[in-house]
């Protein structure tokens, strides 16, 4: 696999903003980046030059950044699919999650996301590069000040290493903090706390507290320059991560790579993030 950064383009707001974003993560990571532009079968008129301008609008606005093209047709879904899985990561445009019907029917990003074997990180129309970025002393976002943290949401009951190397390898590049977030529930059973079960609550509170930092302390030394800051919260995982990321420069989250009935997709907790947090999403496939 050829170290490259990815972005499909179909000429949509959101997809000028995903590309927008690859370019940045480009310059962070020091790779090139390739712009895909993917035609339906049948006519097409007017969108031969999307890729082409694109190209020329980042040279100029990321000098730094090595830009290629391609442009063919296929179905849109497999043939990003397939350009996302020869990539280090895929950025693509999202509308927002909507229903689970609405992916069903065949949304493209969605679609992507189910079937990848690499990271792909989702960004809405609007996303510029200020907004992942701390106000500046005048309380105005400026891609000047330092990165807001990166998110990770994470199952300390099945963690993942190729997740967790995502997650502080990009905090890393971003010389920013790592906000690792874990949901959980209170013990089946249980009584609530405002009903004499405090005492209980506080120690299974303890407990989770303490698996995630013992989860989380070999990667503090693999990465020791990464801030990591440890939110572990009772509540649904969905409810927490989506909480806890409402500053997020980026929130990653994972993917099992399974299928069922239906075929490949994705799991609620993502689909919770993708409808509700407006930061970019890097979705990481894992086993």
């Amino acid at each position: 696999m050829t170290r490259i950064i990815t972005a499909g383009l179909d000429g949509s707001p959101e997809s000028r903003a995903a590309v927008e974003w690859a370019a940045r993560e480009a310059l962070l990571r020091r790779l090139p980046l390739k712009i895909v532009n993917v035609r339906e079968p049948g006519p097409a008129e007017g969108t031969g030059g999307i890729p082409r301008e694109a190209a020329e609008g980042i040279r100029l606005r990321h000098p730094g950044v090595e830009v290629v093209t391609d442009q063919f047709t296929a179905n849109p879904a497999e043939a990003l699919t397939e350009a996302a899985d020869a990539a280090e990561l895929m950025a693509l445009g999202s509308h927002g999650l909507g229903t689970v019907g609405g992916f069903l029917l065949g949304s493209v990003s969605l679609a992507v996301i189910a079937r990848a074997e690499r990271p792909v990180v989702l960004v809405r129309a609007g996303e510029q590069a200020a907004d992942e970025h701390r106000p500046d002393p005048s309380g105005v976002p400026s891609a000047g000040a330092p990165f807001r943290p990166v998110v990770l949401g994470l199952d300390t009951g099945a963690p993942d290493d190729t997740l967790l190397e995502f997650a502080f390898d990009t905090a890393a590049c971003r010389d920013t903090a790592l906000r690792v977030v874990h949901g959980w529930n209170e013990p089946h059973g249980s009584v609530h706390p405002v009903q004499g079960d405090a005492g209980a609550h506080a120690s299974h509170a303890r407990g989770q507290a303490t698996v995630l930092t013992e989860l989380l302390r070999p990667w503090r030394q693999k990465f020791p320059d990464v801030q990591v800051i440890e939110a572990s919260r009772c509540g649904s995982a969905a409810r927490v991560l989506v909480g806890a990321a409402r500053d997020a420069a980026l929130v990653v989250v994972g993917r099992r790579v399974r299928t069922g009935p239906l075929g490949a997709r994705i799991g609620h907790v993502t689909h919770a993030v993708l409808h509700h947090v407006e930061a970019p999403v890097a979705v990481v496939p894992h086993t």
